[in-house]
């Protein structure tokens, strides 16, 4: 969890990180507990506050991993342990979705079809596997709504992150009645709908003695972590593009007005900024790197490892590394998919390895198959100037490097600014706060030999897709 302090001018005072278990129980699993959420949500804003006068906060807006099933009974308690979106049990309920119910028909009801990571394919495996749950479900919510929830006591969802759960019409900004009989749930355990810039209410008076806050703090609705990194970037009107490198990789392209991908292989989502987007998603992307270098090579000194990777390596490398450690999602669709490395002699070393996970986590971006002319960058793997280097010649178009990296967690304090009045819409404020201090530019000769490489690159999955299967 990240948390920044922001004040009117959009100078970001103060920024506290809090952590928490990732539970795997089973392969290609990943949950964790809400209340580990809620309980660093309130030990960072105190350590957040801390020397600073809280009385003069004013409004609080929460930026999300989207898609995760959170499932409150009659009482409000937590059911289970949140299924998270980087999870890959529910193949079956995607096949289902995808074939029974039908691709058409889904991109008809809600603009999308059934991808592993989404909302409905887990109502309908907890369904199945935990049906006396299951029957307990009074609110199903996503993991920031949780927050906002503890925060004011009100069950809400913004339009953007509601539109990853594969339950609201996205075109109409509506639940979709039909997808919610197709899981077997009521629109009455559904939250509430609000535009991410809007005020679901204030903070509750004994969280706000808590936290040293005065009562009439405004919460508004907030968004999903890649439409709130979209707005922290200024990618807002239309055919703006970002792309972001976190625990997962994306391309999110805004839009003035609704449009479906037709091969379904980008997301159409609504936008924080109360339009619309696309959206292609990998679900390993720095967290390829966080992987290789703790669990494998077992340092976390990241910059020590990519220190042998010199100027006369990048596109030259002969080991090739699938990212796909937890399944995939755009554009291949395959839960089943995992990662491996390929290409390896006896002359390969600990640096092409490493420089492997790299370019393995960006080459496969370009089969997204988006054209764009140019790009915001934002996300911790924007940080690297050598993961900069490489993603702007494996993606051969310029790449612009916002003023403030923190993405998400800053376009959620701009939502929480246009709720409060200080800007008259989302554009507005993007206008006023979001600046560019660098744009990277493409070399022809190093971009020319990223295209070779990716021409190789992209016959690996397809050789591989069979095999992947059997190991399971």
């Amino acid at each position: 969890m990240k948390l920044l302090l922001v004040d009117g001018a959009g100078s970001i005072l103060n920024s506290v990180t809090k952590e928490y278990p990732l539970l795997l129980p089973k392969p290609g699993w990943a949950e964790q507990e809400p209340a580990e959420w809620w309980s660093a949500c309130l030990g960072g804003i105190t350590e957040l506050l801390s020397g600073f006068d809280a009385s003069l906060v004013c409004g609080i807006g929460v930026g999300g991993q989207m898609h995760g099933l959170v499932a409150l009974d009659e009482n409000d308690a937590v059911i289970r342990p949140a299924i998270l979106w980087n999870d890959g049990r529910t193949a079956e309920e995607t096949e289902w979705l995808n074939t029974v119910i039908g691709r058409e028909k889904l991109s008809a009801l809600t603009a999308n079809i059934a991808f592993a990571g989404f909302t409905a394919p887990k109502l309908l495996w907890m369904r199945k596997h935990e049906p006396e749950g299951f029957a307990r479900i009074a609110k199903i919510m996503l993991p920031k709504d949780y927050i906002n929830y503890r925060l004011t006591g009100v069950h809400t969802c913004d339009f953007s992150d509601a539109s990853g759960m594969l339950l609201l019409d996205v075109e109409h900004k509506v639940w979709s009645k039909e997808m919610l009989d197709i899981c077997g749930v009521s629109e009455a355990q559904m939250p509430k709908l609000f535009e991410s810039y809007e005020v679901i209410g204030t903070v509750k008076p004994e969280i706000a003695r808590t936290l040293g806050l005065s009562e009439n703090v405004k919460v508004v609705a907030g968004a999903g972590d890649n439409a709130a990194a979209a707005v922290g970037t200024g990618t807002v009107g239309d055919g703006a593009c970002n792309i972001s490198l976190g625990t997962s990789g994306t391309i999110f392209i805004s839009s003035e007005r609704f449009g479906v991908d037709p091969n379904n292989a980008l997301h159409a989502f609504a936008h924080a900024d109360g339009k619309y987007h696309l959206m292609g998603c990998m679900l390993s992307a720095a967290s390829c790197n966080k992987w290789f270098c703790d669990e494998i090579l077992k340092t976390q000194d990241y910059a020590a490892q990519q220190a042998d990777i010199t100027d006369d390596k990048l596109g030259n490398n002969r080991v090739f590394f699938l990212p796909y450690l937890m399944g995939e999602r755009s554009p291949i669709n395959d839960t089943d998919a995992r990662g491996m490395f390929i290409g390896l002699s006896m002359d390969t070393t600990r640096a092409d390895m490493v420089q492997a996970v790299l370019e393995g986590s960006f080459e496969v971006a370009k089969s997204i198959g988006v054209r764009i002319e140019r790009s915001k960058l934002c996300g911790g793997g924007a940080k690297s100037p050598l993961w900069r280097r490489i993603l702007v010649n494996v993606l051969n178009i310029p790449l612009d490097i916002p003023q403030t990296e923190e993405g998400p967690g800053y376009g959620a304090a701009m939502l929480a600014m246009v709720g409060c009045g200080a800007y008259a819409g989302v554009k507005d404020c993007a206008d006023a706060l979001v600046r560019t201090t660098e744009t990277v530019l493409p070399e022809p000769i190093l971009a020319a030999r990223y295209e070779e490489r990716y021409n190789m690159f992209k016959q690996i999955y397809p050789a591989c897709k069979n095999l992947f299967k059997e190991l399971m």
